[in-house]
């Protein structure tokens, strides 16, 4: 096929996620290396965003490409009862990269799978069955998993699943409250989520479900001392913590994990994404050593099909070889200074621009109408006159290619990006936001 008849089969029998179908009109990729891809009309695009943040190590990586293809050579599949070597492997890695309290890994197919699953482990293992998780967050669209989900892509799985609840994030960029400080917000915030904790009844609470970091709902980065506040919250009153590392995983923050940032050992992690960078589908959840103990004995009344895929797992096993070998982190703590800087730098000059947040090679900016109202530049959930879908075109335009949600810009490129192609890019977008600030505001 050439790239017209591409986009013309996929429009007449395949249906697109979170799009209305009618008038898309996707752009067939003919290659792709590194952070660039390439149209059938020879036209290259940088990936701003990773895909969809789960491609940390960018397009043809030869390593993972050549794992895969060794495995594909002794086999594709064998169940998951079965004893595989990448399989093997791959737990074995993925523990060792854990904190010391952690114990075994369950294997999945993507980040909704592993935390459907780690909700069912959680209320296994304590016998209760609420589970908190926050308004401004996305867990999966599944329907366990879109249950947990806060935010409006929950709303069509509604009258939801009882015993979810939710509860706010420490978002303080729009909280009316004006805090002196990091520490008086995290107060703040933990007050209110230790009083609805009592209000709901703690001896019923089985988890408390986190994204590490807000992800596509913004980038919010936790104030000082709120996660390790949340984990003693949930010490005290004898609930799980669960970090959502589907985005923040795999070097993304600059640490191998988000939580490892704030100095908190969770009892429930997931994972999927970077862990194999898209090259094969895999998910996880990984449980202290203590959980892991208990179904020892304990019926584990999880399973999937291809849980711990052969081939999936020898991708894992290649990619975890390569954060290390190539010394991932030190590059995404090195570009993500400079995308820090930069950021800051566009929130300064430009009227639409309201915050900036960002850590390692994970960012958003929060665009506005009038930065003293902080007014956003669409209303949560709904963008009547297509306003951000107008900016992406602008981004497109320009070979930028990234996604938007509510009011925000993601930027999350691959964590190979160089300092010289953050550079190119970046100018590309603060070239459209000059635009934004004087048609949008």
């Amino acid at each position: 096929m050439n790239g017209e008849e591409i986009k013309s089969t996929l429009k007449e029998y395949n249906l697109q996620s979170w799009s209305k179908q009618r008038n898309l009109n996707p752009i067939s990729v003919e290659k792709a290396d590194g952070i660039y891809f390439w149209d059938y009309d020879g036209n290259r695009y940088s990936d701003m965003s990773s895909q969809l943040v789960n491609m940390n190590l960018g397009f043809g990586n030869k390593a993972i490409g050549d794992a895969i293809k060794e495995q594909v050579d002794k086999y594709c599949f064998v169940g998951p009862s079965y004893g595989a070597e990448s399989r093997a492997k791959l737990a074995k890695k993925i523990i060792e990269l854990m904190p010391d309290n952690m114990g075994k890994v369950f294997f999945t197919n993507a980040g909704a799978e592993s935390n459907e699953n780690a909700v069912k482990m959680a209320r296994m293992f304590t016998g209760k069955t609420k589970v908190f998780s926050r308004y401004r967050s996305y867990h999966g669209s599944s329907f366990g998993a879109g249950n947990l989900t806060g935010e409006p892509r929950r709303y069509a799985l509604e009258p939801g699943i009882p015993g979810f609840v939710k509860f706010f994030d420490p978002y303080i960029y729009r909280e009316p409250i004006e805090f002196e400080s990091e520490e008086a917000a995290t107060k703040y915030y933990l007050a209110k989520l230790r009083e609805q904790i009592v209000y709901e009844g703690p001896e019923s609470i089985a988890a408390i479900v986190l994204e590490t970091i807000t992800g596509s709902n913004g980038v919010i980065v936790p104030p000082n001392g709120y996660l390790p506040g949340v984990r003693a919250l949930c010490d005290e009153f004898k609930i799980l913590m669960i970090c959502d590392e589907v985005m923040t995983g795999w070097g993304r923050t600059g640490k191998m994990f988000g939580f490892e940032n704030f100095d908190v050992k969770p009892d429930i992690v997931t994972f999927a994404k970077g862990v194999t960078c898209g090259y094969v589908q895999l998910g996880g959840v990984v449980v202290s050593k203590e959980i892991a103990a208990y179904f020892d004995d304990n019926l584990l009344s999880c399973g999937l099909t291809y849980s711990g895929h052969p081939l999936a797992c020898a991708a894992g096993v290649a990619c975890i070889n390569y954060y290390e070998e190539a010394d991932i982190l030190k590059n995404v703590n090195e570009v993500g200074k400079i995308l820090g800087e930069k950021l800051e730098e566009m929130k300064t000059s430009h009227q639409s621009v309201g915050d900036v947040r960002y850590i390692g090679l994970f960012s958003a900016v929060e665009l506005v109408k009038n930065k003293e109202s902080k007014e956003p530049l669409v209303p949560y959930g709904k963008d009547p006159e297509g306003i951000m879908g107008k900016i992406l075109g602008l981004l497109k335009e320009r070979k930028f290619m990234t996604y938007t949600h509510e009011n925000m810009i993601l930027v999350a490129p691959p964590l190979i990006i160089t300092k010289e192609q953050l550079e190119e890019e970046l100018a590309k977008l603060d070239e459209v936001l000059e635009i934004v600030d004087k048609q949008f505001i």
